[in-house]
């Protein structure tokens, strides 16, 4: 017997329940993660100017370090998301098994990448004598929870391809807390000052794993799937995971460059654009709440064999995406006189700082657009036009800025070229979507 089709504003209801139950959680966790670095920036901060200073360096190089790796995260989110969609769950659970492990060695690799180099990469950032030693400590005690880093990536993963973004928003919660009674007790309590901060941060993420694997050791259980490596599935996860880890790197090489060329624009430029560009990062979580629901809403459909149900909630989250969008440039726009004093009192680099505000704000809903679409595609597995379309992108927007100046632009030019790098993935992005050939039904793709 045929199913009657389902009514259209049933159908918009139904995926705007899904979006808003999976994307309001992803939410919380997001803006959870940058709350360790400025909770340890805080405690820090009070020991001494050239302290607050290794910590910065040693903040950015870790930073770094993991957030190459974020692919355990997405793809993870992808390939089990199918196999739920599938009916499978013991195959999703040991998929996310499987990107639980390859965590486990890229972490063990930069560990032993990290260690002996810790004095050459922090002199890489022209670090002062004073601040150097107190980055290298904190960078080398710090690397040791690289591992539990990206574990918590995958792990991640695993629950938002089982649709639970709720569980991970309670670990990042519980987290966030006990990094902070940890910083504080170290640091202050037991004296170790800026050792105790890294050892703090790095007991808080190996709790959060303990958490994590909790979950899902139960769900294994549940289902009878292995907890054991499995060298075949570890290497799919990594081949999976090499398209969308060009693109991160591509995206990265991106706001270097976007850095550099503000540095050369002058030290008022430079330090309007890390606030824009603050702003800028702090608007993505949002946007990104959305995609990471895409990731695991899409995944699902597609292994349900529902290729009808993956369009009509591809379409629906580019309507939120640009909803959301118009929603925060009109709040950049109107709350831009109460939190621009909040950055900075110098009025010459508010003077830079308040037009390239206002290009921020109005490519918003161009932002909403291409985070939406970049999750449905990783949702569908599409890491190989993912890192072709960021080449590209990486392609139009290096000449550009670069030539900002040449051409005696200042920080809002550079801006303007930023807005230039999203419409590019916005089109790259829009074309593929509209194709349907990202649509691959069935529990692999």
């Amino acid at each position: 017997m045929t199913q009657a089709p389902e009514a259209p504003q049933s159908s918009r209801r139904r995926h705007d329940r899904e979006i808003i139950a999976l994307a309001v959680p992803a939410f919380g966790a997001l803006v959870a993660e940058p709350l360790f670095v400025m909770v340890d920036s805080a405690i820090v901060g009070h020991l001494g100017t050239s302290q607050l200073a290794g910590l910065g360096i040693a903040a950015a190089l870790l930073t770094t370090a993991v957030s190459i790796f974020v692919f355990l995260a997405y793809a993870t989110t992808a390939a089990v998301a199918r196999r739920v969609g599938a009916g499978d769950l013991r195959a999703a659970i040991r998929q996310g098994m499987d990107g639980v492990w390859l965590a486990l060695l890229l972490g063990a690799i930069v560990i032993a990448v990290v260690l002996p180099t810790a004095p050459w990469l922090v002199g890489l950032f022209g670090a002062s004598d004073d601040a150097s030693p107190y980055a290298v400590t904190y960078l080398r005690i710090s690397s040791l929870g690289i591992p539990a880093m990206l574990v918590v990536m995958a792990a991640t993963g695993v629950l938002r391809g089982l649709q639970d973004t709720r569980s991970p928003l309670y670990v990042a919660i519980a987290g966030f807390a006990a990094n902070a009674a940890l910083n504080a007790g170290l640091v202050y309590g037991v004296g170790l000052g800026i050792a105790g901060s890294a050892w703090g941060t790095v007991i808080a993420q190996f709790a959060m794993v303990a958490a994590y694997l909790v979950v899902v050791v139960r769900g294994a259980r549940r289902h009878k799937a292995s907890l054991l490596p499995d060298v075949a599935g570890i290497r799919a996860c990594a081949q999976a995971g090499v398209p969308l880890l060009v693109r991160t790197l591509s995206l990265r090489a991106v706001l270097l460059i976007a850095t550099a060329v503000a540095a050369r624009l002058g030290d008022t430029e430079v330090a309007a654009h890390q606030i824009v560009l603050s702003l800028w990062s702090l608007l993505a979580f949002a946007l990104d709440a959305i995609a990471i629901a895409g990731q695991a809403i899409i995944g699902r459909y597609l292994g349900a064999d529902d290729s009808e149900g993956a369009r009509e909630a591809c379409r629906r989250m580019v309507q939120w995406g640009v909803a959301v969008g118009v929603a925060l440039g009109v709040l950049v726009v109107l709350s831009r006189p109460l939190f621009v004093p909040l950055f900075t009192g110098d009025h010459a680099v508010q003077d830079v700082l308040l037009p390239a505000l206002m290009v921020v704000a109005l490519a918003q809903p161009i932002s909403g657009v291409v985070f939406v679409l970049d999750g449905v595609l990783m949702g569908a597995g599409d890491g190989r036009y993912l890192a072709g379309a960021m080449l590209v992108t990486l392609a139009v927007f290096t000449p550009a800025a670069l030539l900002v100046p040449v051409l005696g632009g200042g920080l809002t030019a550079l801006w303007w070229a930023m807005t230039l790098m999203m419409v590019v993935r916005m089109v790259t992005l829009w074309l593929r979507a509209r194709s349907g050939q990202w649509i691959v039904t069935g529990a692999t793709r």
